[in-house]
């Protein structure tokens, strides 16, 4: 077992473990100065000592340097107006240099050994004579980062179509994976403009509740299947309701006309149901919008180390 302490360096961003060395009193909501792949950073205590399996940490296991003390929270705090300055010079050399690109973050390390820049572009960009100027004016290592518009939008923040802040700027340390399949299944709307987030992207809240409705869409019919209702009557499926587990079914009367009714799904006979194949119940032009929609996807996401 390992003792190890769990560090967050951005808001929503991973959890990296730290080895608390000499501090054992480190509690959740302290910082910390540590050593990391880009050099000395300041992080956030998010989690508090504890033993995890030797299988589960990275070797070797960087101690921390020290508990982060006023000064290097006044540090912090200047790094953090620096970037606000940085941000309005390297808009300036994009100008100069008429790149079509588009700046959307900038950081410094703790220790202001590196300068990183995050920006989105639609294509490869030539940045080496902007990389130049950047460094002769902040006199360090200077990177660029293209990213796509997920991180972006994890970067900047917002509003989701729901009035709440987004997923990934609050909460989500990672981009989950997520498909026009689990619309197909909740039963949304297949309309692209209202499942896809403020990135454009397929909205990450469809993970939420998909493990659910899979596992409740499993035990109904589906739309066309014949099904044997409790009064021994052979009928078809019109909808069904998945989480009121109820399935309407068109039945034929005596009289010969036919009737809609409800039944709960456990009420019914019938055969288990069919894989989805993606397909299902789409029209050529939901689906090559749906198909656009999925190429955009897996775009490069940020790399905290």
């Amino acid at each position: 077992m390992t003792k190890v302490i769990g560090v967050r360096f951005r808001q929503a961003g991973k959890i990296y473990y730290f080895s608390p060395g000499m501090y054992d009193d480190i509690v959740v909501g302290q910082h910390v100065i540590v050593e990391t792949a880009r050099g000395v950073e300041y992080g956030n205590v998010v989690l508090g000592i504890r033993e995890i399996e030797d299988e589960c940490v990275i070797q070797p296991l960087k101690a921390v340097i020290r508990v982060a003390t006023e000064e290097d929270d006044e540090k912090e705090a200047i790094n953090r107006e620096k970037e606000k300055e940085a941000f309005k010079i390297c808009l300036e050399k994009i100008k100069k240099h008429n790149l079509d690109m588009k700046l959307i973050h900038v950081e410094y390390t703790f220790d202001n050994n590196k300068v990183l820049f995050y920006f989105t572009a639609d294509g490869r960009i030539d940045f080496r004579e902007l990389v130049k100027d950047l460094a002769s004016v902040f006199r360090t290592r200077i990177e660029l980062r293209q990213i796509g518009v997920r991180d972006e939008a994890k970067l900047m923040g917002g509003i989701g179509v729901c009035g709440r802040p987004l997923c990934c700027a609050t909460y989500m340390p990672e981009f989950v994976p997520v498909s026009i399949k689990m619309a197909k299944d909740q039963n949304l709307s297949l309309n692209p403009t209202k499942i896809s987030g403020v990135c454009g992207r397929l909205m990450c809240c469809l993970n939420n509740e998909n493990e659910t409705y899979a596992e409740l869409t499993n035990n109904l019919p589906n739309v066309g299947d014949v099904v044997t209702t409790p009064e021994k009557m052979k009928g078809e499926v019109s909808s069904v309701s998945v989480l009121r587990q109820t399935v309407k079914v068109i039945v034929s009367l005596d009289n010969d006309e036919k009737e809609i009714r409800e039944y709960n799904v456990s009420d019914l006979r019938f055969k288990a149901r069919r894989k989805y194949n993606g397909n299902d119940k789409i029209n050529d032009k939901e689906l090559k919008a749906l198909e656009e929609l999925e190429k955009k996807e897996g775009n490069a996401h940020i790399n905290d180390d």
